[in-house]
């Protein structure tokens, strides 16, 4: 759980932007609280992102507060055991955010993916200037995926991790469990 809770009317951390104002910024109780809350109420067939957008935000925030589960659910359940949720929480806490900027979200890449490009802003000491606090970003092109469970027929995005790795051949089924094989699916997004 998150060592700071922001208050209901407090900017969520993925409607702030260091460089430029962000028109009519939602409460982190309109954005991205109903999304964690979903997740660690453990709802069964709670509350999703609709869009992967929507989703990379809601992570973006989970970063910023500090909630590692839910960036590990959030991830494609086939990558999820070999994520270290200590790492996460780690690089998590020890990073100082800043805030978050979309740069392009693509919601449709074939059948199934989507993809988000974002900068993520965090603070670092200068040095050099007597430490001096500068403002630095980590630049992504992100893939999600929307699968079904077979069961419920419930369609749900996720992270797909390329820093994941996991051994799997271009003719096996793919990861994300579409049916399609690896190559002709997730396998063009995690090479």
């Amino acid at each position: 759980m998150s060592l700071f809770i922001p208050s209901t009317t407090q900017t969520c951390p993925c409607q702030i932007n260091p460089l430029s104002e962000t028109d009519s910024p939602l409460s982190y109780q309109e954005c991205c609280q109903p999304y964690h809350n979903a997740f660690y109420d453990d709802e069964v067939g709670g509350l999703k992102a609709e869009t992967a957008e929507r989703l990379m935000r809601s992570r973006y925030s989970a970063f910023v507060l500090i909630k590692p589960d839910y960036i590990v659910k959030t991830t494609l359940p086939a990558q999820q055991a070999l994520l270290d949720v200590t790492s996460v929480e780690s690089w998590a806490k020890e990073t100082d955010w800043a805030g978050l900027e979309i740069v392009k979200h693509t919601p449709k890449l074939g059948k199934r993916h989507a993809q988000v490009e974002f900068e993520a802003y965090f603070n670092t000491k200068d040095n050099a200037r007597d430490l001096a606090e500068k403002i630095q970003a980590h630049h992504e092109l992100s893939t999600f995926v929307k699968t079904k469970d077979k069961f419920s027929n419930d369609a749900r995005w996720y992270f797909l991790d390329p820093t994941v790795a996991i051994t799997v051949t271009q003719k096996q089924p793919c990861i994300c469990g579409s049916g399609e094989k690896f190559k002709r699916c997730c396998g063009g997004y995690l090479g």
